[in-house]
């Protein structure tokens, strides 16, 4: 929408100039917007990114922004460009399952950074300059994979989704530790206790194997990484014998 209420016309804001060929030279650029917007998103989330408060960060007036960023979609695809561009990506090694754990690696360090990144994730906010040359790297990283192009991208799309899945409940513990009126190891050992009741029972055999046998619980909340690895592995071999 315009500031006016009226819906803006289709328009893709890479395609517009940051400044006129004469003229003064524009008192703010979209590199410093989008940092005020992804500084904003990151300490308070993303709901409190509004144009008033991107346009106050940076020393702006309210309607003033509207001539460097018309809508707030634009804002938004703005600040995934920024942080797309956070990515390093090294030359593709021939071992693609390889290569892709170690972009997985990165989003998922990415995601991190900036929580509210897997709201965005859209096919509407996913061709910014930045996005574009992180999906041509997948697809070089891919090359050795004897598959169409089409299902290339979506194992890239598949891969980016577990990984936001896989953050998103690592962050609602890490959110749900902070809230604890006691510490994170009482709050374990009382639910482990009470799990331990649970499976005394007899009712939950195959829950108990599973428990005993698989690795120890302990380990894998002490392990994140390992378990991330192991599910992003599991994911990409069924792409390897599909």
């Amino acid at each position: 929408m315009t500031p006016s209420g009226r819906p803006a016309e289709p328009e893709v804001i890479w395609t517009r100039p940051q400044r006129a060929g004469r003229g003064p030279r524009p008192a703010h650029t979209r590199e410093s917007i989008a940092a005020e917007a992804v500084r904003i998103a990151d300490a308070e989330g993303i709901d409190a990114v509004s144009m008033r408060r991107v346009a106050a960060g940076i020393g702006a007036g309210t309607m003033s922004l509207y001539n460097y960023v018309p809508r707030k979609e634009d804002l938004y695809e703005l600040m995934v460009d920024a942080v797309s561009a956070e990515y390093e990506l090294a030359a593709p090694t021939g071992a693609w399952r390889a290569d892709l754990l170690a972009l997985a690696r990165q989003t998922r360090q990415l995601m991190h950074r900036h929580p509210w990144l897997p709201r965005l994730l859209t096919p509407v906010y996913g061709f910014s300059p930045n996005a574009l040359r992180y999906l041509e790297h997948s697809l070089a990283c891919l090359a050795p994979l004897q598959r169409p192009g089409a299902e290339k991208l979506e194992l890239v799309a598949s891969v980016n989704g577990s990984v936001a899945t896989f953050v998103a409940g690592e962050l609602a513990m890490a959110e749900r530790a902070r809230a604890l009126p006691w510490g994170e190891a009482e709050e374990t050992a009382v639910r482990a206790a009470w799990l331990g009741t649970a499976l005394a029972t007899g009712r939950y055999p195959l829950l108990g194997a599973a428990l005993a046998d698989a690795y120890p619980v302990a380990e894998a909340a002490a392990d994140m990484d390992a378990v991330f690895d192991r599910s992003v592995n599991r994911l990409l071999g069924g792409w390897e014998t599909d």
